[in-house]
C-alpha cells in the first residue's frame, strides 16, 4: 500500500498578510483558486523547486465565525533552511518576532500573522552558537 504527501492546510484570517509572510520564508505561490459558490479561496505555496511540498492557505471570505473551534490539534509546519541565522535576521528585519531563537544554531520558531507555528531547522550540522541568538530569551509561545 502506497501513501503520498499532498499538503498541509491552515486557515488564515488575512490572505494578503499570510501570503506575504510565507514569501518572506522564501515560498512561492503555486496555485490560487477562488470558489465563488463556496465563498472561499485556496492558495498553495511551496519552496522553489518543491511543488510537491505545499502549504494550503484557506481563506473563508465571510470569516470563520460559526466553524467548530476544535483546533484540529495542529502543531507546526517545519522548513529546513540553508542558514538559520540569516533567515532569522531576514524575518526579524521584516517585523517577524523570533519566538524561539536559534540559540543552538539548529532550531528556531516563528509564528505567522494567523498564529501558525513555523519551525525552522538548519540544514546539515548545527551552526556554532552566535549572538544575539545564543543569549536571546524566548518570546511568547511557539
Amino acid at each position: 500500500m502506497k501513501i503520498r504527501y499532498l499538503h498541509t492546510m491552515v486557515r488564515v484570517k488575512d490572505l494578503d498578510a499570510t501570503t506575504a509572510f510565507f514569501e518572506l520564508l522564501g515560498l512561492e505561490k503555486t496555485r490560487h483558486d477562488d470558489f465563488e459558490k463556496g465563498r472561499f479561496t485556496l492558495v498553495f505555496m511551496a519552496p522553489p523547486g518543491q511543488p510537491e511540498c505545499p502549504v494550503e492557505l484557506t481563506w473563508n471570505w465571510d470569516g470563520d465565525e460559526g466553524l467548530p473551534s476544535d483546533s484540529r490539534h495542529f502543531g507546526h509546519i517545519a522548513y529546513e533552511v540553508e542558514d538559520i541565522y540569516a533567515m532569522c535576521r531576514h524575518l526579524q528585519a521584516n517585523g517577524v518576532t523570533i519566538n524561539r531563537p536559534p540559540r543552538d544554531g539548529r532550531m528556531a520558531f516563528v509564528r505567522s500573522p494567523d498564529n501558525i507555528s513555523i519551525e525552522l531547522l538548519q540544514a546539515g550540522e548545527p551552526k556554532a552558537p552566535e549572538e544575539p541568538w545564543a543569549s536571546m530569551e524566548n518570546t511568547g509561545h511557539w
